[in-house]
């Protein structure tokens, strides 16, 4: 018979060999940051920010370090809304956006922790809106395969919903109607499929999801400037407004939008304090423990921290790999560390960002009022960097810039709607466009005559609405204001006589954005 052996030691009983020599290996690196070295990168932290919010005209950003279980550094810097005198401080609070992400996997590990759920319990029992295309998938979807985007729900699907006006339970009904991939065996990310996960433990406990996170982990920890509500925030005399970029050569910002993640909460609809998240990140690098109590339960606060999804495979021979916790990226740096943590963005205004090396009870938070340009990325990686090398050994601010500009790229249209053919074809009678149209999908659209133009309605009630502009033939353009629009998009008829149908291409990604016009 074969046997296939992994061993986790190596002994020998060779009696010459060294009594020095370790019985074991090490299961993590040893330390190799001692105080000093992070006095000596904190020294650098106020240049890092000042710098890059000179470079990017950034309005506020608010930074925290912790090291062995002690802040060592909270700091605001700037204002919280362009042209008015009010300072951040360290109190505070910011839309956290998909940091959202790790603080909701500790609230998740309290319930399961108390044993009202496991982490490989389908969610369904709890949260019986959930439906996908695949019965399946649909039965024994887990905690696990949401919450560490395994699902087979294709990149944010349902976001879109969210940003024409539906509701949670409007946007999990329509879940069904999406391509999925293979179960368990493609990740991509999904706010819906991590927020249909959270709901799903709250409803466990007979609490909502603000209630649950509240007694679960805010309150035990002191986050007195944290809440999972929306209006919490909006209200809070000392928030951090929302920036978008309005000239990114002059470097001008403005508070002209607010980013309502409400509808998908424990996925991005968190907002916090770098006090308080310094607080959060204390308990995540002591198993748990903060000031004497047990507020998570170490062995599910250590799953959370675990890759249970294969996320960014390596594209080149000894490149690392990356992979997805529940709620956390789980890499290694580049000294064979673990390194845990998450990004967040709101294209509408907010720009988060925490690391932690656990073996070292290294972690660092930073939270921007900036829509995403790797204010808070840059800052975190110059950070890390220097505590780890004594020095900086990458120019991370353009480096990360690029990557942001690259993704923003990636969802723009390739069509340059501004410049369209010398020799387009032009549009029909504008009776042959104006009409309702309906999507199984998206709900209601409507086109309309407004004097001599064509607008365009769409959204759960028509409320947003939108000039179409000619580009060739019967395609036309808009350029749609949303947390997930990127740019100029499409809107292009197909029919003889009146149209009998409209995609638009924004909301084309996965198949779904074709309207057919509706019955007279």
């Amino acid at each position: 018979m074969a046997v296939a052996l992994t061993l986790s030691a190596c002994s020998s009983s060779d009696e010459s060999s060294s009594t020095s020599l370790a019985e074991v290996p090490p299961s993590v690196p040893a330390p190799q940051i001692d105080r000093a070295g992070v006095d000596s990168a904190i020294d650098q932290l106020d240049g890092y920010v000042e710098k890059i919010m000179t470079d990017t005209g950034a309005p506020g950003v608010a930074v925290a370090v912790v090291y062995e279980g002690e802040v060592l550094y909270a700091r605001g810097f700037g204002v919280k809304k362009v042209g008015e005198p009010g300072k951040v401080d360290t109190s505070t609070m910011f839309q956290l956006a998909s940091v959202s992400k790790p603080l909701a996997s500790s609230v998740v590990a309290t319930v399961v922790g108390d044993g009202k759920i496991k982490w490989d319990d389908p969610v369904k029992t709890f949260e019986p809106g959930f439906a996908v295309s695949d019965p399946y998938v649909t039965a024994n979807a887990t905690y696990t395969d949401l919450m560490s985007h395994r699902s087979g729900l294709p990149d944010h699907a349902g976001d879109l919903l969210e940003d024409l006006g539906y509701s949670y339970p409007e946007t999990i009904s329509r879940l069904n109607q999406v391509p999925l991939y293979r179960f368990r065996d493609h990740y991509d990310y999904t706010n819906y499929g991590f927020s249909i996960a959270g709901n799903a433990a709250a409803n466990a406990t007979g609490m909502s999801w603000a209630d649950l996170s509240e007694q679960a982990i805010y309150e035990p920890l002191g986050m007195e400037n944290t809440t999972s509500r929306y209006d919490e925030w909006l209200n809070s005399p000392n928030r951090a407004f929302n920036h978008q970029l309005t000239d990114a050569d002059a470097k001008t910002w403005a508070a002209e939008y607010v980013s309502n993640p409400a509808e998908q909460a424990p996925a991005g609809g968190a907002m916090s304090s770098v006090d308080d998240m310094a607080k959060w990140v204390q308990m995540e690098l002591a198993d748990g423990m903060f000031d004497g109590q047990q507020v998570v339960d170490a062995e599910e606060l250590q799953f959370t921290h675990q890759a249970h999804s294969f996320s960014h495979p390596s594209t080149t021979p000894g490149a690392r790999d990356s992979f997805y916790g529940i709620g956390f990226n789980v890499d290694t740096d580049a000294h064979g560390r673990v390194q845990i943590g998450h990004a967040g963005a709101f294209a509408l205004g907010a720009s988060t960002d925490v690391k932690m090396l656990p073996s070292e009870q290294l972690g660092i938070v930073v939270l921007a009022n900036t829509a995403p340009v790797g204010v808070a990325e840059t800052l975190t990686a110059e950070f890390l960097d220097y505590v780890s090398n004594g020095k900086l050994t990458v120019d991370w601010a353009p480096f990360i810039a690029g990557q942001f500009e690259m993704v923003i790229n990636a969802g723009r249209s390739e069509v340059d709607y501004a410049n369209p053919p010398a020799d387009a074809p032009p549009a029909r009678p504008t009776s042959d466009y104006i009409g309702k149209y309906t999507s199984p999908f998206y709900g209601p659209a409507e086109v309309v005559a407004e004097g001599n133009n064509l607008v365009i309605k769409i959204g759960r009630d028509l409320q947003q609405s939108y000039p179409l502009t000619h580009y060739q033939g019967d395609t036309f353009w808009f350029a749609p204001i949303g947390e997930n629009s990127a740019g100029p998009t499409g809107a292009e008829f197909t029919g003889a006589g009146p149209a009998s149908s409209l995609t638009i291409e924004y909301l084309d990604k996965d198949g779904l954005g074709i309207f057919t016009r509706a019955p007279q």
